[in-house]
């Protein structure tokens, strides 16, 4: 079943020169997929999600949440961004259950929600520590629960492991793997990664450099847990970075020719 579709999603910001961002970006994201979207810096993979998250308003085109026409953000769709921004001010625990406050939601549920995340992103022991007591990856874990308790149905995240470690990202991508099958959530993660997109990903999204256009999608079939050094896993990012030179290609030969 469709969870989020994309239509004809075309991003023009104003100004003199009206930079195109996006162009004509369609896709259909199955309910429960694990969709990575890969791109090169500034080829619009932010973009494209603040128009999901209905963060960012599409300059023409739709984005439907099944059946729902979106026009603005949805409680059903939450957001991990790369920076956790979480509150300096309150502890873990309180940074998680933020948004069931804002929520009204009781305090006896606030605090078995909060728990049951803070056990499954692996922060037991550290509810009570503030932000800056905590590693990068420790507060990234923290800014996922802050979005899981709020039970969205879509989540999307924008690089989240960008800023930590890679021996951390190593562990967190196995965390959100781990999440996204026990949640059973329609995940969307944007990387300019491809080793983690394919590790990541039932389906791989590569985006061309601005404007933002689908180049190709690339299945992963393959079962879990991943092996990283599995030879299939191998070959699909070989064929990836193939066809990333392909892209990069005429513009190194048009460079050539001009120093030539």
């Amino acid at each position: 079943m469709p969870k989020i579709i994309l239509n004809h999603i075309n991003k023009v910001y104003p100004g003199t020169d009206g930079t195109k961002a996006l162009e004509d970006i369609n896709l259909t994201i199955e309910e429960g997929e694990f969709v990575s979207i890969l791109g090169p810096s500034g080829c619009g993979k932010s973009t494209l999600l603040e128009i999901i998250a209905g963060l960012l308003k599409e300059s023409s085109g739709d984005v439907f949440l099944g059946n729902e026409k979106l026009d603005g953000p949805s409680k059903d769709i939450g957001v991990v961004f790369q920076d956790s921004s979480l509150f300096p001010w309150r502890t873990i625990r309180k940074n998680i259950e933020f948004g069931l406050e804002i929520g009204k939601v009781h305090k006896e549920k606030r605090k078995s929600t909060v728990d049951k995340y803070i056990d499954i992103v692996n922060l037991r022991g550290f509810e009570d520590k503030y932000p800056h007591q905590l590693s990068g990856g420790m507060k990234q874990r923290a800014g996922l629960a802050r979005t899981m308790v709020n039970n969205p149905e879509v989540l999307l995240m924008d690089e989240p492991l960008g800023a930590v470690d890679y021996l951390t990202r190593l562990s967190l991508q196995d965390e959100i793997v781990d999440l996204w099958k026990r949640e059973k959530k329609t995940i969307i993660f944007i990387t300019h990664d491809v080793s983690e997109a394919v590790y990541l990903g039932t389906r791989v999204v590569l985006l061309s450099p601005r404007p933002g256009r689908i180049r190709r999608i690339f299945e992963v079939p393959f079962s879990r847990p991943r092996n990283r050094n599995d030879e299939n896993i191998l070959e699909i990012i070989d064929e990836i970075h193939k066809e990333i030179n392909s892209i990069n290609a005429p513009k190194l030969e048009e460079k050539l020719e001009y120093i030539l």
